[in-house]
């Protein structure tokens, strides 16, 4: 946890002023019995009118700047934790938009975002608490035994025999409830999961009448989390009133045996008076303190949880030293490839050798697994090879800076993935500085103006988070606009044309060749009709090249093509 301090460093001086004002807030609690007590052992018993009222006054001042300190620790202390949540929110998540996908997959998705907020959260409750319990309770503690003692010496006895009461009871609920709080991370981790799944699988869920199911893993998570938050709070709930009674018995021996020693003349009353109060100060430090250590295991979990993800070094970064290429042509090639999934048994892309040119069309095609989609996604550098290497104009591309490789590149992923907003502003996600006049271009050659345009508000049409109220094929033509926008030298379009009808796939291709011009596309899909015109076709299976040609020569040559061909013919002919 103290690592993460280091975010608190902008705000020294606002620490530094909270910690002067719990000062004079603890100094104006402590004086406060002091004055109480001459008021009744002097101006009281001598019936000194002047002297009661000066002392009062003195009191009320005393009061109100101890009010006026205290409200502005914690102004001071809300200021700092608050944003010390905000910078530490900010940090993870931009360590995170670092990760590589490798990352991703390894720590999940689930756990990120829980570790985002509600740890975060966690930490954040716990600073605000801190900068005032713990800089406040050892002040006033420390204070009140000081006094208590020069008040009384012999009275203070009772103060020792329940100061260890107090410590044992603490000590006992801390033990059985910290391995509780830390638990509990781990729970609303796994409910988080269950709930996510649940919320972007829900049209397979009941596609497959799975509801109840699915119902009864989020009901065992729910319960889980709960009974655990149960047993954490009972214990909570028993250690307040324990702690309350021995307090107050604590008061009544403090008034008893101060009372005798007032009966033997060893003590006034108004300094029993103050001893109360004292006492009370230091039961309450006592208190406040451990409520501070029982949240302290938990905000550390958390806390430990926030560093894993800081802590983590990418898989991919950009080299010491990068290099850019003397032409920018988008010229692509792979050399003796090979990559494997972390933990996989056998390599998902292996000897992967070919040349895409500048005004080419690369189609990959092949059956499900056998690396289609990992092939391209080594072009933007999504994951490393582990031999061989994949270029863009004569730079292996782990030479390259990520920022600039990416801009040569208009990648549309396999799931289409759209952001709330509106429509201009999704297609304007691929090129920022877009003209409206270049977004109706983009949509119109993704064959989206049609749809658009029967839309009441036109390119102005909200899209609701992850494109749920637009079809998959409309989804699939504003991400293949998007990429258009940005105007790349690459184009990577990963199976974009599955939901969308033969007429309309013609009629995109169509129009992206007269578009794309001299850039180098690669277009992985399923449909024969899809990749025949393409200037080469890439058969892959088992992540191994089965045949490369045109479609005419790998009829004649490749087995594997001749298979995928046949079955998808005869099906046309069926339908």
């Amino acid at each position: 946890m103290l690592k993460l301090l280091r975010y608190l460093r902008p705000y020294a001086a606002l620490v530094a002023a909270n910690f002067l004002f719990v000062f004079f807030s603890a100094f104006a609690e402590l004086y406060l019995p002091r004055l109480m007590a001459d008021i009744v052992d002097y101006g009281i018993v001598n019936g000194d009118t002047a002297y009661i009222l000066r002392t009062g006054g003195w009191m009320l001042l005393v009061a109100l700047v101890g009010t006026a300190v205290a409200i502005l620790g914690n102004y001071a202390s809300a200021r700092v934790s608050m944003g010390f949540g905000r910078d530490l929110r900010s940090a993870v998540f931009r360590k995170v938009q670092g990760f590589s996908l490798a990352e991703f997959d390894r720590i999940g998705t689930a756990t990120l975002i829980t570790r985002t907020t509600n740890d975060i959260t966690q930490i954040q409750n716990v600073l605000v608490v801190a900068l005032r319990m713990m800089l406040f309770a050892p002040m006033m503690m420390i204070g009140s035994v000081i006094l208590a003692l020069s008040t009384d010496v012999g009275l203070s006895v009772v103060v020792l025999v329940a100061l260890p009461l107090l410590a044992l009871t603490i000590g006992v609920v801390g033990t059985r409830a910290v391995p509780l709080f830390q638990a509990m991370q781990r729970k609303i981790d796994r409910l988080n999961r269950v709930v996510r799944e649940g919320l972007t699988g829900v049209r397979v869920i009941r596609a497959f009448n799975r509801t109840e199911y699915e119902t009864g893993r989020f009901v065992d998570a729910n319960r889980d989390l709960t009974e655990t938050a149960i047993r954490v709070n009972r214990l909570m709930a028993a250690l307040m009133p324990t702690l309350s009674l021995l307090m107050n018995l604590t008061a009544i021996a403090v008034v008893w045996f101060g009372g005798i020693r007032i009966e033997a003349g060893h003590m006034e009353v108004g300094d029993l008076m103050a001893f109360v109060q004292y006492v009370m100060h230091i039961m309450f430090s006592l208190i406040m303190l451990s409520m501070m250590f029982i949240m302290l295991p938990r905000a550390a979990a958390s806390a430990t949880r926030i560093n894993e993800v800081l802590d983590v070094s990418p898989a991919i970064t950009d080299p010491p030293e990068p290099r850019s290429p003397r032409e920018s042509l988008g010229q692509v090639e792979f050399r003796n490839v090979t990559f494997s999934y972390p933990g996989a048994e056998r390599p998902a892309l292996e000897g992967i050798s070919f040349v895409a040119r500048p005004g080419e069309v690369t189609a990959i095609i092949g059956g499900t697994g056998s690396g289609k989609t990992t092939l391209v996604n080594l072009i933007p550098r999504f994951y490393d090879v582990q031999e061989g290497a994949v270029l863009v104009d004569g730079v292996d591309v782990r030479e390259w800076k990520q920022d600039e490789l990416r801009a040569r590149i208009g990648y549309v992923p396999q799931k289409a993935m759209l952001f709330s907003g509106t429509i201009a502003d999704n297609i304007r996600f691929g090129r920022a500085d877009a003209t409206d006049d270049e977004i109706a271009h983009a949509a119109a050659v993704a064959q989206a103006s049609d749809f658009i345009a029967e839309m009441k508000d036109g390119f102005n049409t909200e899209i609701a988070q992850g494109g749920t109220n637009v079809s998959g094929g409309q989804k699939q033509r504003l991400t293949i606009a998007r990429a258009l926008v940005r105007r790349p030298r690459i184009y990577i379009f990963d199976d974009n044309f599955s939901a969308l009808d033969f007429k309309t796939d013609a009629r995109l291709r169509a129009a992206l060749k007269r578009e794309v011009g001299r850039a180098t596309v690669f277009i992985v899909a399923q449909r024969v009709s899809t990749v025949m015109d393409a200037d080469r076709i890439i058969v892959l299976d088992a992540g191994r090249v089965a045949g490369m040609g045109t479609h005419r020569e790998l009829m004649q040559s490749c087995a594997v093509y001749r298979e995928i061909v046949a079955s998808q013919l005869s099906e046309e002919e069926l339908a």
